[in-house]
């Protein structure tokens, strides 16, 4: 893989997949732009990151301020003078039963993971298509492509971000920009301990198909695979991932399947 002197932003940079590949990106040589909410574990990353400073830039935000994100998006552009390549990994997951989910936290979770994601993303590519060129990966679930218990919400998101960004890539590809949907199963992150309950408070536990998938860093390696192979949609995970092939062509066996399963 060759990112080198690429210009990449990459949102949800402070844990999990977005941290596996800010680290990747880095070492390959690309100039990173770093974003998520918390500043301290930003700059504590750009500590840990070795290699010319100036290729490391930090832009706090947070992806439910609708209201920012245009504005964050121009102060991204300004630091290169271009993005190559946005990565759109920030977002919150979900752990309550739908009837227990208050319309509050319902709202939290669209308006991070689905317009959080489709109005940076809608900023940048106005910007790419000027330059007559991009590329925006949308990090998604495997629950994006069905649904499971305890994620109603979460899935809603997911699946919102296929049906947009589908669309978007095929309004853009005239102008040179490619859009990949990423779909990781179960992946080793803190994004079941960082994930809202029903009243909106923490999770705060790590669930045991988190604990026994995927790494960060494999996930992200398959990631940037599928980005320089400029794949529109992607499955990465275990065995979980085949859940996408038997929902399709055996949906009721599906059904009854994953009602049995333990899913948290």
């Amino acid at each position: 893989m060759n990112f080198k002197n690429k210009i990449v932003w990459i949102t949800g940079a402070s844990s999990g997949i977005g941290k596996a590949l800010s680290i990747i990106l880095f070492q390959q040589g690309a100039k990173v732009i770093l974003s998520a909410r918390s500043r301290e574990k930003l700059y504590d990353l750009k500590q840990k990151l070795k290699g010319n400073p100036l290729d490391i830039h930090i832009l706090p935000l947070d992806l439910e301020q609708k209201e920012t994100l245009s504005q964050k998006a121009e102060e991204a552009w300004k630091i290169y003078g271009k993005i190559d390549i946005l990565f759109n990994c920030g977002g919150i997951s979900q752990r309550s039963l739908a009837l227990e989910t208050t319309t509050a936290t319902e709202e939290k979770i669209m308006n991070t993971n689905y317009w959080g994601t489709v109005l940076l993303s809608k900023a940048v590519v106005a910007k790419m298509v000027n330059q007559q060129s991009g590329h925006i990966v949308v990090i998604s679930s495997l629950v994006g492509k069905f649904g499971t218990q305890y994620r109603s919400s979460y899935s809603a998101s997911k699946h919102a971000l296929h049906g947009y960004f589908d669309s978007l890539r095929n309004e853009v590809y005239q102008h040179g920009i490619a859009i990949s949907i990423i779909c990781p199963g179960f992946i080793r992150t803190d994004i079941t301990l960082n994930s809202v309950t029903g009243d909106g408070s923490l999770y705060n536990k790590m669930d045991k198909n988190q604990e026994e998938g995927l790494s960060a860093l494999d996930c992200a390696t398959q990631i940037l695979k599928a980005v320089e192979d400029k794949k529109e949609e992607v499955l990465i995970g275990k065995k979980e991932k085949f859940g996408v092939l038997i929902k399709r062509f055996f949906p009721t066996y599906f059904s009854k399947m994953i009602r049995k399963r333990d899913v948290i």
